[in-house]
């Protein structure tokens, strides 16, 4: 028992120092950005058509990781394996596209089609590699250099600092190209309409009921129509309008606080609480469940300048999958 807690002990210890110099060498590289990555940023950003991601083994896993963050981000991109390119798909670069290359050394045998490609046809070329003297680094239109550090393996051997740094680095310049383009929510929900990451981007627009659906009479109406709307909409609320702006609602809250003999000779605007929880189209859904559950109602109004333009309900969040 002795001897396998120090076993677990000596690994875990291993781990933790293979994650530490792996954060040392990133923390050198972020201090080491420079102009040069402006000039890369602004070089891929510029180009009309797309950027080709490329590399070679463990630099081509990846590349191919960082072309689908790019066209995930707003920054159309493809991944073109280098052994192949010399076989036909050179073709698959055109007129007003740029490549990203990485390599660690810079000498990869099976780049160099490529990059003396690009060269010859005045296609951009942005480098990443650890060596400015490697042929990556001398015909790059633009070298990222990666800072001299050990592999993290003890043989100093096995791609894995030097992957790390370069997967970082193909983040760095894919959220900074999003982020000069000015990417809203409603773009990235475009590019990702499935999965958790769509169902986090919906906007109340995408889910709330228009029309007739909605509950809503005028601020004259007698409280016998506004129990048969509330009963027939199933909503649990209705919407009370004056000049076609909302300006209150009715909900079973309130019918309890005015239950008694009364009750059916007011008009609605005598039972209606003013300044009711809305919010706009162009909310989250996500943020329109948070504030109903907040608020501790079921269905809120959406409105725009002040009219309602649809209602949504908690059913329809969680139907949706927003949670």
């Amino acid at each position: 028992m002795v001897v396998e807690r120090r076993e677990i002990l000596r690994e875990v210890t291993f781990a933790a120092s293979v994650l530490q110099q792996e954060a040392r060498a990133l923390t050198l590289m972020a201090a080491g950005l420079s102009s040069a990555f402006y000039d890369a940023v602004s070089c891929l950003y510029g180009i009309s058509g797309r950027i080709a991601v490329t590399g070679m083994g463990k630099s081509g896993h990846v590349a191919r990781k960082v072309a689908a963050t790019l066209a995930s981000t707003g920054s159309p991109a493809y991944f073109i394996h280098p052994g192949e390119a010399s076989h036909g798909d050179l073709g698959m670069l055109a007129t007003g596209d740029a490549v990203l290359a990485f390599s660690n050394s810079g000498n990869t045998t099976e780049l160099s089609d490529i990059v003396l490609y690009a060269a010859r046809r005045n296609i951009p070329l942005t480098g990443v590699t650890r060596n400015a003297d490697s042929l990556l680094g001398k015909h790059a239109t633009h070298i990222l250099l990666l800072p001299p550090v050990p592999e993290a393996d003890p043989l100093d051997c096995a791609p894995t600092t030097s992957t790390t740094l370069q997967m970082a680095l193909g983040d760095a310049l894919a959220l900074t190209l999003m982020r000069r383009r000015g990417c809203s929510p409603e773009e990235f929900h475009r590019w990702h309409p499935g999965g958790s990451l769509g169902r986090k981007l919906l906007t109340v627009r995408e889910i709330m009921h228009t029309g007739e659906d909605m509950p809503l009479l005028p601020a004259s109406a007698r409280m016998p129509d506004v129990l048969m709307l509330m009963t027939g909409k199933g909503f649990g609320v209705a919407g009370i309008l004056e000049k076609n702006r909302l300006a209150g609602i009715i909900t079973d809250g309130d019918l309890r606080r005015h239950m008694g003999p009364a009750l059916m000779d007011k008009k609605a605007k005598q039972v209606m609480h003013a300044d009711p929880v809305v919010v706009n189209e162009d909310t989250l859904a996500v943020a329109a469940l948070r504030l109903m559950q907040e608020n501790k109602i079921t269905s809120l109004f959406v409105i725009r300048e002040g009219k309602p333009v649809g209602i949504l309900n908690v059913h329809d969040c969680l139907r949706a999958g927003v949670e």
